[in-house]
């Protein structure tokens, strides 16, 4: 069998090539866009779909230089730390910190399921992280992210079942979302009141600043942006190195906590952020790092594990549908905003917040505005779940690593 190596420039070729095919396929296929599927994901899927089967048939196989993977990866989580405006948590009031509760033990029950149940199927424990709070709450960048981690801790692929998992929750998260609302608003005869909000439409993005005249980007600001992003992931090299004497964690979990720090510092002194910019250079940061992670899947190995999977995301999901139904809609207040919410949380806690906003968006176009919703959930979604989910599961990781 002929092996044909990709040096790294002509490994993000490749992986720009699949997330324009992506790009072309989710905006014929009614499908793909239903579900918000990433581009990144459907070419890189193809491509790796492509792999398995030339492999598999002994005409070649790809060695991809994945080494700017890891540099993309830390730049948009850098960009994700960024987006921590801790004023922003204290302006959305009790509800936004009850909606950050109510996720957080998410995460922990997700992890908890993923970790017991790959144990019971004699698995590593913490190969059932990637199919926990990794894949579901996190999504496709957490995925790509935590499975070369978990991997270079010896859990053999990590990566490949966190981001199979992830495809997953995107689909089941919209499928049960609409369903919850639906029985809570009829249930309880629950009645829309008050006026639409504008929200974020994706994890770890903010609204652009752009220029009134022209609507396009500053380019000094977006300078700003890119020199921003470079001296945090320089420095959180450092806050990493030290942080690692003591807990194993990702490497880029430094680059996060110094951006936090940096944007927190900055707006107490008045300094005006670009943080338009900053969410723009991470969705591009995000779209090659998810690239070149997907079409760096070897899904061959995906058989023997085809059952675990199976198994452990049913229970994912059907727990998720309880505790949506039963906790969040309680805990949030048990009115029309409530049920909404409940709907968007299914989308949030199995795949992504721009999942949550198309099933509350599903919701609203027929029941009317749910405002409180549409604040609640992104501002937890794009600005503070990220912090939270990376510290429970690298707790959980170094957990199961004596367990």
């Amino acid at each position: 069998m002929q092996t044909i190596e990709l040096n790294m420039y002509q490994a993000i070729a490749v992986a720009v090539l699949m997330l324009l095919l992506g790009r072309m396929m989710v905006s014929k296929i009614a499908f793909l866009r239903r579900y918000c599927i990433p581009a990144p994901v459907v070419g890189g899927l193809v491509f790796a779909i492509i792999h398995m089967i030339l492999r598999s048939a002994g005409v070649l196989e790809f060695q991809l230089d994945t080494t700017l993977q890891s540099v993309f990866m830390t730049a948009f989580f850098c960009s994700v730390g960024y987006m921590a405006a801790f004023k922003e948590l204290k302006k959305g009031g009790v509800g936004v910190i009850k909606f950050l509760i109510v996720s957080i033990v998410m995460c922990c029950i997700q992890d908890l399921v993923g970790g017991f149940g790959a144990k019971i199927f004699g698995l590593d424990p913490r190969l059932g992280l990637t199919m926990g709070s990794i894949p579901l709450v996190g999504g496709h960048g957490t995925a790509g992210s935590f499975g070369p981690f978990l991997e270079d801790l010896g859990v053999a692929n990590a990566t490949t079942v966190a981001v199979a998992a992830a495809t997953y929750g995107l689909i089941s998260g919209c499928m049960i979302g609409g369903p919850i609302a639906v029985s809570k608003i009829k249930k309880y005869n629950l009645k829309s009141s008050g006026e639409v909000v504008p929200a974020a439409e994706g994890k770890g993005t903010a609204e652009v600043d752009v220029d009134k005249n022209t609507g396009a980007m500053d380019e000094a600001d977006l300078m700003n942006a890119a020199l921003y992003i470079v001296v945090a992931v320089g420095a959180g090299t450092i806050v990493s190195a030290l942080i690692g004497k003591v807990l194993t964690m990702p490497a880029y979990i430094g680059a996060m906590l110094v951006g936090a720090v940096i944007r927190n510092v900055q707006e107490s002194r008045g300094v005006k952020m670009p943080m338009g910019e900053m969410g723009a250079l991470g969705n591009i940061c995000l779209s090659l790092f998810l690239g070149l992670a997907m079409i760096n899947l070897k899904l061959w190995q995906l058989i023997d594990l085809a059952l675990p999977m199976i198994v452990i995301l049913l229970i994912q999901t059907v727990i998720m549908f309880l505790y949506a139904s039963f906790v969040v809609f309680n805990v949030m207040g048990r009115d029309y905003d409530a049920a909404t919410i409940s709907s968007g949380f299914c989308g949030f806690g199995m795949g992504a917040t721009p999942n949550a906003m198309a099933n509350m968006q599903a919701v609203t176009n027929k029941y009317g505005p749910a405002p409180v919703a549409f604040m609640i959930v992104p501002l937890v979604g794009s600005l503070f779940i990220d912090f939270f989910n990376a510290a429970i599961i690298t707790g959980f990781a170094n957990f199961f690593a004596n367990f």
